[in-house]
């Protein structure tokens, strides 16, 4: 008979309709959860759904956990255990197994689930949960959600426990909390810890990452931003900015930064139909009082022009194209290397310009290099929306063009991933590079 690990006892028993269990590397979560569904399955009538992101073969699902834990428990007998389907001959309990990502729509169909076991859950989308989480919708239905943290800026890390709020349990174990562990697996954690405390770190005990490397900001970098004002006790005033980020359609939201030179000090977001641009044009203007207006001009963002000038706005206003021509082609970017040999386009210059000036600031609040204030960038903490700044920040990752130029994440290709659009981020980049469009050509009425 197996046993279950005494140290998840009381999260098992606990009554919510969300259990997210996570943690390191040989914790016994996958194991445990194996073993308390078969329990029920045995004892109870349950219908299981049973996914992972990916599963090619039956053989890549919790499908063999399940069978061992009904083998070694000698229930064998009792269950009609198929090549992909497993199910109890007298409770009637029945397991289904699926992949996330290319069965989305078959887990929609999928009726009368008690229990629905998310494995692997690190790799969750916003997108697939607002599928999944209405789908198991039976009175007294659970979903079980298991992972290894990999990115703090993951959907499960760092947006779902703050969506489910005080209707999940969430439980964080490692490998000390598993009695059953083998001396050998206890022996190869021990030896990462001596070679590599940070990656010791991450893959036994659990702590997600700080930074995706392949994101354009880095996640430490931004937090570094936080009030750095303060920290560095320096002043980062200067000529107001205000960038604007236009919604396109559909759940997409409008989004305004404001800046007071190189300082964040407040952020607004709103949805608006699209028979409401003018009205959202007006308001993003409002935050302006004086200062500049960059605002995104592709797409639904192409009238703000036209709006502005028949409200005979008379202070500055300065298109964004994201696609198009960078400025200042000919000027150095790094020694050797100018502009037009680094980006493909406007967006990727000025992501990368905050990119600079974000590490700058990590280094100034953590290393105590010197910079001047307009190396820098700080963003207020009591911000509205502080924490989704900071993951729309940094979660864009760079590309590269066929030309081999830098390039930043598109929509589309963030939506392929399940991340919402950046409306705040987006905002903010242009907001915080008056300095990319100014030398342009400003679309304003001089009356």
């Amino acid at each position: 008979m197996y046993q279950l690990n005494p140290n998840l006892r009381e999260f098992w028993r606990i009554r919510k309709p969300y259990k997210l269990l996570k943690g390191g590397r040989f914790s016994s979560k996958t194991q445990d959860a194996g073993g308390m569904a078969a329990f029920l399955a045995r004892n109870y009538t349950v219908k299981f759904l049973c996914i992972r992101q990916f599963q090619n073969r039956i053989a890549d699902s919790v499908y063999t956990v399940i069978k061992e834990k009904i083998n070694q428990a000698c229930w064998a007998d009792e269950f009609d255990i198929g090549v992909s389907s497993i199910k109890h001959r007298t409770t009637g309990s029945e397991f289904l197994f699926y992949g996330i990502a290319r069965n989305l729509n078959d887990i929609k169909g999928t009726e009368g689930v008690d229990i629905c076991w998310i494995e692997e859950g690190e790799g969750l989308t916003e997108e697939q949960w607002a599928v999944i989480d209405p789908t198991i919708r039976k009175e007294g239905s659970e979903i079980w959600i298991l992972w290894n943290p990999d990115l703090m800026t993951d959907f499960v890390q760092a947006k779902l426990p703050k969506l489910l709020g005080d209707d999940c349990v969430i439980k964080h174990i490692n490998y000390a909390d598993n009695p059953f562990l083998s001396d050998t697996a206890r022996a190869k954690a021990e030896r990462l810890k001596e070679a590599d405390q940070e990656s010791y770190n991450h893959i036994y005990l659990g702590q997600p990452r700080t930074n995706d490397d392949a994101a354009v900001i880095k996640f430490s970098w931004v937090e570094a931003c936080v009030n750095a004002h303060l920290k560095l006790g320096m002043s980062l005033s200067g000529a107001r900015a205000v960038g604007y980020d236009v919604a396109d359609s559909g759940d997409d939201s409008n989004a305004c930064a404001i800046f007071d030179g190189a300082l964040c000090h407040d952020l607004d977001e709103w949805k608006a139909g699209e028979d409401e641009l003018n009205e959202s044009a007006m308001r993003a203007w409002a935050h302006v009082k004086g200062g500049r207006l960059i605002y995104d001009s592709i797409g639904n963002g192409a009238h703000v022009g036209s709006t502005l000038k028949a409200a005979r706005a008379v202070q500055r206003y300065y298109k964004f194209n994201a696609a198009g021509a960078i400025i200042n082609p000919e000027k150095e970017y790094a020694p050797k290397i100018k502009n037009k040999d680094k980006f493909e386009n406007l967006k990727a210059q000025a992501w990368q310009d905050v990119a600079d000036r974000m590490r700058n600031t990590f280094n100034a609040v953590t290393k105590g290099q010197k910079f001047k204030p307009s190396e820098l960038i700080s963003i207020t903490g009591d911000l509205r929306k502080l924490e989704q700044l900071k993951l729309e920040l940094s979660t864009p990752r760079k590309r590269y063009s066929k030309r081999g130029l830098d390039m930043v994440e598109t929509k589309d290709e963030l939506a392929k991933r399940g991340v919402a659009s950046p409306n705040l981020a987006d905002a903010f980049v242009m907001g915080a590079c008056p300095h990319l469009v100014a030398n342009g050509r400003p679309i304003r009425d001089l009356l």
